[in-house]
């Protein structure tokens, strides 16, 4: 390929982002590694922080940070305001139909944990099987098989084809009315295999199965519609989408939420107590034990505001372009 021709193909490229300007917003780019301007290709594992992020989370340290909810002083209702503010943002950012939908994790790993050992403890008994897929990162795998073991049910696995698809003909094929959970991965973070999630969930709920999607490594790059992927449970992360770590969220259909009991007690999750009884807290709060990363939710708000301000779609454009011109150039 000529020079001219490989000029135009990189222009095309970057005509979906002004990608100098965006490096310009993360702080950690303008060093140099080894005599070379920093490239940064993990973030699959962990995406940097661009600085409006960084100084939402120094802003919220600085100027008004105080526990949230409980205090009626001014700096605890600064920072509570903030910190629903960001739950707002999270919940339009997957499409719940509610705030009391939209839990408030410390990540992925934890949201699923929570399902695991609230649904499914309640759900899965002796017999009992839970469907996940050979593209399944450990976080989606683990929780699944320690519920087995303690339950006596059974982990089936979905194979791949050579492409790194799911076969769908054998994942239906391990559906049946034995299954109460089917958990998979939305985009898988080795192969970026893009699952029929929509397709899954009809297949999961046509045997009675609710299902659990690990949207980890889709969040960053798709636009998520949890009512018309009609699923159940969907997680994320802020960290993969240039927020802070230790933040996540847990999309759950209203009506199971309710029926789910706490999965940790103290803090928020209390509405009122006695040695006697407790009475819990009602949605979100229910499964929002303790304290939690204050600064951290603000600062996800902020990387919120800052990938809706750019388009998932435009950067959806972009790193297609990215691939196909890779795939050429190899």
């Amino acid at each position: 390929m000529s020079t001219a021709a490989e000029t135009k193909r990189a222009k095309s490229i970057e005509a979906f982002l002004d990608v100098a300007a965006l490096r310009r917003d993360f702080p950690i780019l303008t060093q140099t590694v080894h005599g070379h301007p920093l490239v940064y290709l993990d973030n699959a594992a962990s995406a940097q922080k661009p600085r409006t992020v960084i100084e939402a989370e120094e802003r919220a340290y600085a100027e008004y940070y105080s526990n949230i909810h409980r205090g009626v002083h001014s700096l605890s209702m600064k920072a509570t305001d903030a910190y629903e503010a960001a739950r707002v943002k999270a919940q339009r950012f997957v499409g719940a139909a509610s705030v009391k939908e939209t839990i408030l994790t410390s990540g992925t790993t934890a949201g699923i944990n929570l399902v695991a050992q609230t649904y499914g403890r309640r759900n899965v008994g002796p017999g009992d099987e839970v469907l996940i897929t050979g593209l399944e990162h450990h976080s989606n795998i683990v929780p699944w098989q320690m519920l087995c073991e303690e339950k006596g049910a059974k982990l089936r696995v979905a194979p791949l084809d050579q492409e790194g698809q799911v076969v769908m003909e054998q994942f239906e094929r391990l559906l049946s009315p034995r299954t109460k959970i089917v958990a998979v991965a939305h985009v898988s973070n080795a192969l970026g295999t893009v699952n029929p999630v929509r397709r899954m969930a009809e297949l999961a709920h046509a045997k009675g199965a609710i299902i659990l999607v690990d949207g980890a490594q889709a969040a960053p790059h798709l636009a998520v519609d949890v009512k018309a992927l009609d699923v159940d449970f969907y997680v994320l992360s802020a960290h993969k989408i240039y927020g802070p770590s230790g933040v996540g969220v847990l999309y759950g259909r209203q009506a199971l939420l309710e029926a789910m009991p706490p999965w940790q007690g103290g803090g928020d999750m209390i509405l009122s107590v006695t040695f006697e009884k407790t009475t819990y807290n009602e949605l979100p709060y229910k499964f929002e034990a303790g304290t939690p990363n204050i600064a951290g939710v603000i600062g996800f708000g902020a990387a919120l505001d800052y990938v809706t301000a750019i388009g998932l779609d435009r950067i959806a454009a972009h790193e297609h372009g990215l691939l196909t011109h890779a795939t050429r150039r190899l």
